[in-house]
Formats: structure tokens, C-alpha cells, sequence
């Protein structure tokens, strides 16, 4: 396997904060947020790691993560020894358009996909290794919420099997008036070699980007996407500048990344 972080976007939802830094370099408990999925990766044992980043920090990014061989401050060891290449967004396409980027990188490798500002207390690494083992279908992670209505969430067939994906149903998507499922879609995915082809043959959305749940419902269609639920808490942590504080204090109360 190979791991992309997608850690490109202007994150307006945090204000004032991100006008002078990337988002993903912003404190979340003790660490910067860039480092959990970075660690997420590495605890499944994916070592070549591409970071995707927006052209207005991108060089704050490299100064912080470098080649990815990081040691602790205070002597505490490495605290990652990874091989990062970086690309860089030059504008707002959407996060498969920023998988896409991955060709060259992944060649005919698994990709595990990360937004770069989801949180998980669990690693998920058996269920990574497992589907890394053998990479032939698509695998996305889900967890039940109270407001699916603002999620992309699955659609199960009768069989359990997954027959589509609905963004926000009500609102976005009209096809459904109310969610179909409480599953929502987070931030971490797995895809075959083949994905590039799939994201190709891709239209731009209404707003004029790639969209990854397009991605997804290729696969569904096609009855190669299989769904994981996250073990543990997920938080998106590009909400509001509140809520990073509010994701600090789970992570010192719980752990994070655990096994």
C-alpha cells in the first residue's frame, strides 16, 4: 500500500486562522493535525506517503514535515520514519481530482486516501492491512451520526450490500427526501489500482469539482465497494475553531490512533 494525504482547501469554516497558515498545521491537543494521519499511516504499515497541499503554505508544510523523518522533541525517539513526496493544488478541484494526482506515485499499488484534518481515536489498522493484502475493491469507512442529513451516506441493498451513495440527502441530493442509512462516509478510503481510470472518466460536479462520492458510486455500481465502520470516535477537525479545542481534550482523555 501506498498513503495520500489530501491537506490542500482555503478552510473558511475556521476564520481568521488560517489566513496565515495551512489548516492542517493548526495545534490540536499536543500535536499539529497534519501529524495524526500521518501517524494513522504509518501504524499500518505504509511507509511511501504523498501529501497534497495547497500552493499558498505549501512551503510551511515541507519546513514542518520534511523528508518525513521526524524525531521527538525531548528525546523521546522518532516520532515518524516515513518517505514523503509532496504535490502541490494549484486550485480548488475537489478531493478526487487531488487523488487523481496519486498516478504516478501509487503506480500499481493500493491507495489509502486520508483527509488530512480527520481525527480517529482508533488507527484502523487491521482493517487496512487487511484489504491492503489484497487491494481489488474499493473500501470506505463509515460512522453512524445523529445527522446523516449533512453527510454523504451509504444506501444498502436488501442484501446488505452497498447500492449507492447519497450527499446530504434533502438538500443536495433530491433523489432521497431523508437519508437512507445513518452510515455516514468519513474522511479515510482505500482504492484499487484502477481508480485513476475511474476518476478520468469523471464529470465536474455543479460546483465544479471532482467529486470523491463519484468515486465511490463507480465503484457500487459495479458492486466492488465494501464498506468498514470506524472502530472508536471520528472527528472532522476543519469545523469550527471551537471545536478543535473540543477534539484536543477527547484526544487527552482517550488516546488517539490506538490500537
Amino acid at each position: 500500500m501506498r498513503g495520500l494525504i489530501c491537506a490542500g482547501g482555503e478552510a473558511t469554516r475556521l476564520g481568521e486562522l488560517t489566513r496565515a497558515t495551512n489548516k492542517h498545521l493548526l495545534p490540536v491537543a499536543s500535536w499539529p493535525m497534519v501529524y495524526y494521519p500521518l501517524q494513522l499511516l504509518q501504524l499500518a504499515g505504509i511507509h511511501e506517503v504523498l501529501v497534497v497541499t495547497g500552493k499558498h503554505h505549501a512551503g510551511q508544510m515541507i519546513d514542518l514535515l520534511g523528508d518525513g523523518r521526524l524525531a521527538a522533541r525531548g528525546g523521546d525517539g522518532p516520532l515518524f520514519d516515513l518517505d514523503l513526496t509532496y504535490k502541490v493544488q494549484t486550485e480548488a478541484g475537489g478531493i478526487a481530482q487531488v487523488v487523481g494526482m496519486a498516478r504516478e506515485f501509487a503506480g500499481d499499488q493500493g491507495l489509502v486516501v486520508v483527509l488530512g484534518d480527520n481525527i480517529f481515536e482508533r488507527s484502523q489498522s487491521e482493517a487496512l492491512r487487511a484489504w491492503g493484502a489484497k487491494p481489488d475493491v474499493a473500501q470506505i469507512f463509515v460512522k453512524k451520526v445523529p445527522d446523516p442529513e449533512s453527510f454523504g451516506v451509504v444506501v444498502y441493498g436488501d442484501d446488505g450490500s452497498v447500492t449507492d451513495i447519497v450527499e446530504k440527502a434533502g438538500s443536495v441530493d433530491l433523489r432521497y427526501d431523508t437519508p437512507p442509512s445513518d452510515h455516514a462516509v468519513v474522511g479515510l478510503y482505500c482504492y484499487p489500482p484502477d481508480v485513476f481510470d475511474a476518476i478520468a472518466q469523471l464529470e465536474p460536479s455543479s460546483r465544479g469539482e471532482l467529486e470523491i462520492t463519484d468515486v465511490n458510486r463507480h465503484y457500487a455500481s459495479v458492486e466492488r465497494l465494501v464498506v468498514q465502520e470506524v472502530e472508536g470516535w471520528w472527528e472532522d477537525a476543519g469545523k469550527h475553531w471551537q471545536h478543535l479545542a473540543e477534539i484536543g481534550r477527547k484526544i487527552e482523555q482517550t488516546g488517539v490512533n490506538r490500537p
